[in-house]
């Protein structure tokens, strides 16, 4: 940013101390103003709907609506704000559907001012805004072999919908409603709705039948099959 151009920031965090205290710091740093700060994701949304932010910072283990659900709606809805993650987690699953849901930038909160800046300088030139361990990370993932899959059927058995065979393929590999939830990035009621319908229409009780039918019809690979 330039000498002459204010960026305008919201910041997100559910705790009090740490939200007050980068609101704190952000106050130090040149062309930055922060004009909102939020306890949750709702409150993020709104607060951008009503500002339009250039950038939100954003935390993502917050009650009510998480980071990045809220990163999904901000992402979708006002699309000339971008979001930087600021997280105290870097693990896989916090990581990646924080940036499918549209994060351009990344930091943990051992981030200092400099880092925030370089992040919020990036995402606002269209770059990605993500710190040395994010990139390292990112970079390991590519470099990993993909795990084998089995190909599902030509068509899904008893008219199970591609999205429920995926449903069912999560539900085989231990996952459970939340979890699948924040994986296909839906709410857990609508994860619920796809194991009643596809419960419905192969006549199973319950997860364990569903697994034993995933692995009976292709659709998933018992632990240990790709060993063998």
């Amino acid at each position: 940013m330039t000498a002459c151009t204010t960026t305008r920031v919201v910041v997100a965090d559910d705790q009090t101390v740490v939200r007050e205290g980068i609101v704190m710091l952000l106050g130090l740093l040149p062309g930055i103003e922060v004009v909102g700060s939020a306890a949750d994701g709702d409150e993020a949304v709104r607060l951008v709907a009503e500002l339009a932010p250039d950038v939100v910072l954003m935390d993502l283990r917050m009650p009510r609506c998480d980071g990045v659900e809220a990163t999904r709606r901000i992402r979708t809805d006002h699309p000339g704000t971008q979001v930087v993650v600021l997280t105290t987690y870097a693990d896989d699953d916090s990581l990646f559907p924080a940036l499918q849901a549209g994060a351009r930038g990344y930091l943990t909160k051992d981030a200092d001012g400099d880092e925030i800046v370089r992040a919020i300088d990036d995402v606002l030139s269209g770059d990605a805004g993500l710190s040395p361990k994010i990139q390292r990370r990112l970079l390991e993932r590519i470099a990993e072999p993909a795990p084998s899959r089995p190909e599902p059927p030509a068509e899904p058995p008893d008219g199970l919908t591609a999205r429920e065979v995926e449903v069912l393929r999560l539900v085989a590999g231990g996952q459970t409603n939340p979890e699948i939830a924040r994986t296909l990035h839906v709410s857990t009621a609508t994860v619920k709705t796809h194991i009643n319908n596809l419960f419905a229409k192969a006549g199973l009780r319950d997860r364990a039948q569903a697994i034993h039918y995933a692995y009976r019809h292709g659709l998933a690979e018992p632990p240990g099959a790709s060993a063998r």
